[in-house]
């Protein structure tokens, strides 16, 4: 028998209107009750700097926890680059045991080609733009991992005598073992794994060397999972895509101009002109379509979970929509069923 397929969405909790702020978090809010009732196991949420996006993931995650009773929540992903570890790790410890362990925390270095302003809003570092990452992503995973991050000073320290080794709180046990990386390439999709982390493949792939796009996933999930020697641990991969099932004619008008937008940007295979890497194809269509699309997807068909990412504009009826039509007529026919 098959394992069970995981499904999840993932959105960017966007607004058009800077006013339209706050209305953005009360529809993710919903949007993850709406997921719950539908019975997705986990909602991602995109983390962008300085665009009209969500920037900072813990606090409305902690208003989904109270609003929810069972889906699991993450960030996919955040850019630890402009992240300070030791700040991420005492807000995602105290969102974890508010939620009672539903934290899925995924994480990669950023968006390179956004470095040269975001350098100078969050500073430059020494270290190259990947070392710097990687530094950071593993002080975050050592941090609520409970492992020492200083020791108490001979000279006084108010709470602790000296030489007692100091480490994050509050600490959630297990939360170390659920910890993501996007990776855009062969090479970080190997070392994800040899660190022991889960894997998040998203709608863009960096390499480009003439595979599609659907190829070059397998294999980066392949060489994550030949990577990955955890004891007691089985490895999750996620694969993200655009999946627009139109069950009646106001749904096929409700993505009409989505799917337009996608067209004048990219070709057949996903490539925009003269842009960078390769892009997921959107599945659209009727059900049947969709499903059949998605079947023969050779990176899903190596994948733990299905990851639908919501468009970076869908308004919220979209979304709703979206998630609704995946659930009850694309994911069950992939092996999913609700949690």
């Amino acid at each position: 028998m098959s394992p069970r397929l995981e499904l999840s969405f993932l959105t960017f909790v966007p607004y058009d209107d800077p006013a339209d702020a706050a209305q953005s978090l009360r529809d993710a809010i919903d949007l993850f009750r709406y997921a719950e009732e539908l019975g997705y196991d986990t909602g991602w949420v995109r983390v962008r700097h300085l665009e009209q996006f969500l920037s900072s993931p813990f606090p409305l995650f902690a208003a989904i926890a109270q609003a929810t009773d069972r889906i699991r929540f993450g960030t996919a992903v955040l850019p630890m680059r402009y992240a300070d570890p030791i700040t991420i790790a005492e807000d995602a410890g105290t969102v974890d045991l508010l939620s009672g362990g539903r934290l899925e925390l995924g994480v990669a270095g950023g968006i390179k080609p956004s470095a040269a302003i975001l350098d100078r809003v969050y500073g430059p570092a020494e270290r190259s733009f990947d070392d710097e990452s990687q530094h950071r992503i593993e002080r975050l995973r050592a941090a609520i991992a409970g492992d020492p991050v200083a020791v108490a000073p001979a000279d006084g320290f108010p709470i602790a005598p000296p030489g007692t080794e100091l480490i994050v709180r509050p600490h959630s046990p297990g939360l170390a073992d659920r910890v993501w990386y996007g990776p855009g390439s062969t090479a970080t999709a190997t070392r994800t794994g040899e660190q022991g982390m889960d894997l998040l493949v998203s709608t863009l792939n960096s390499e480009d060397d003439g595979r599609s796009f659907e190829e070059t996933q397998r294999d980066q999930i392949l060489a994550y999972r030949a990577a990955f020697d955890v004891p007691g641990r089985t490895p999750r991969a996620v694969a993200g895509r655009i999946v627009l099932p139109s069950v009646t004619p106001q749904d096929d008008e409700l993505f009409a101009e989505y799917i337009a937008w996608y067209a004048s940007r990219f070709d057949a295979t996903g490539r925009p002109p003269g842009g960078f890497g390769v892009f997921s194809p959107t599945h659209h269509g009727s059900p049947k379509q969709v499903i059949a699309s998605l079947s023969s997807d050779v990176a899903l068909q190596q994948a733990t979970g299905l990851d639908i990412v919501l468009p970076a504009n869908a308004t919220h009826v979209m979304s709703r929509r979206i998630l609704e039509n995946v659930a009850t007529t694309v994911a069950p026919a992939l092996g999913w069923s609700p949690a």
